[in-house]
């Protein structure tokens, strides 16, 4: 059986709300736990090159 992680996925885009969401790609990328590999641009997730 494999465990689940614990980690949130951040969303695709951000929704730009006032309280900026736990998922949030830009508050993730500022809090330092957004995944490896990805990055924000433009409000968007994306992979990092």
């Amino acid at each position: 059986m494999a465990k689940k992680s614990k980690q949130r996925k951040p969303k695709k885009e951000c929704c730009v709300s006032k309280s900026r969401c736990q998922r949030c790609p830009i508050r993730m990328l500022r809090e330092g736990t957004l995944p490896e590999g990805y990055t924000v641009k433009k409000r968007k997730l994306v992979k990092a090159a």
